[in-house]
């Protein structure tokens, strides 16, 4: 029975000692919840700012706020073909720009037939020398540019260890997605500058947000694709040009998509190219940095609470068990 006393003799000390420890922890908790519960709240507002209100809340026309016509690099890929026909839905006329003219052709005169809008092909390799620049330099002549649409090529999505690329392809893959890029919103930027208007939209990936397995290549020129979007951000909002980063993820593949391409079916988090081009054009003048479609922000909300080093750790565990 003294022993017992003396226990709770000892546990009333130890906690009048400790009490103010106690109250100090218990602030801090209260103040740590409240934060998270602000930033809860305001990803919430974010959510709905971006995503709902834009396609409720009617806007200028896109041709109104930007221009009569854009400029699409890397339409063969499946979300920039999507995205292109999108804005032709809008009464904007498109040039195509492509290594391989025939590859963008016949999208090309179906958007021209079914939405009434002109449409230029345009074969130019702008990553050889200022010479290969001259037939882009033509056809932008004289043209209201007020769109430039670059996309990061699909075939990085491909898992792969960079030793195993082979180097004239991995040189050909930084020429394409980030030198190419870059020049074309060189070429393209001084005339939005002098219209004070024009957008600028890099559609890459939500690779850029966190490393992935067996994907260098993909998380590097995504990741410089939207450090390229938040510097022009810094560099040209304030003479009138928007600049916005797409980061996507998962997107169902497209039936024209070749067999070789890693396949992706339709789902809630996994649109369809149409689907996700819709939503994504809805953010333009709204958003600088999104993933332009709601459940994939969801998901990159839910990627950014998780710490770099579980998903490393994470990461590791997936390749080890493959």
């Amino acid at each position: 029975m003294a022993a017992v006393d003396s226990f709770q003799f000892l546990y009333r000390e130890i906690s009048r000692s400790c009490s103010s420890y106690f109250e100090t922890l218990a602030l801090v908790g209260a103040l740590y919840t409240a934060s998270r519960a602000v930033i809860l709240l305001s990803d919430c507002c974010t959510l709905v700012r971006v995503h709902f209100l834009p396609r409720m809340i009617p806007s200028k026309k896109l041709t109104q706020r930007y221009g009569d016509w854009a400029v699409v690099y890397g339409a063969s890929e499946p979300v920039a073909k999507a995205y292109a026909e999108e804005l032709a839905r809008h009464g904007i006329s498109i040039i195509f720009v492509a290594q391989d003219p025939s590859s963008v052709r016949d999208t090309a005169a179906s958007l021209s037939q079914s939405y009434e809008v002109e449409t230029l092909v345009v074969s130019a390799d702008v990553s050889l020398d200022q010479v290969a620049c001259k037939p882009l330099k033509d056809a932008l002549r004289g043209k209201d540019i007020g769109f430039l649409v670059n996309c990061v090529d699909e075939s990085l999505a491909s898992p792969q260890s960079l030793i195993e690329v082979p180097e004239q392809h991995l040189l050909d893959l930084v020429n394409r997605n980030v030198a190419v890029t870059t020049l074309m919103t060189r070429l393209v930027l001084p005339g939005m500058v002098e219209r004070s208007r024009g957008a600028v939209v890099n559609i890459s990936s939500g690779a850029c947000c966190r490393p992935l397995p067996g994907r260098v290549t993909l998380t590097a020129s995504t990741g410089y694709l939207d450090h390229l979007s938040r510097a022009l951000h810094l560099e040209y909002s304030g003479k009138g040009i928007f600049i916005q980063s797409l980061i996507p993820f998962q997107i169902a593949s497209s039936e024209q998509q070749p067999s070789s391409s890693p396949s992706r079916k339709e789902g809630w988090f996994v649109p369809k190219p149409e689907v996700y081009a819709r939503h994504a054009i809805s953010t333009l003048g709204v958003s600088n940095k999104t993933t332009g479609y709601w459940p994939h922000t969801l998901q990159y909300g839910l990627m950014r609470c998780i710490p770099e080093w579980i998903w490393v750790l994470g990461s590791r565990v997936l390749i080890s068990s493959s």
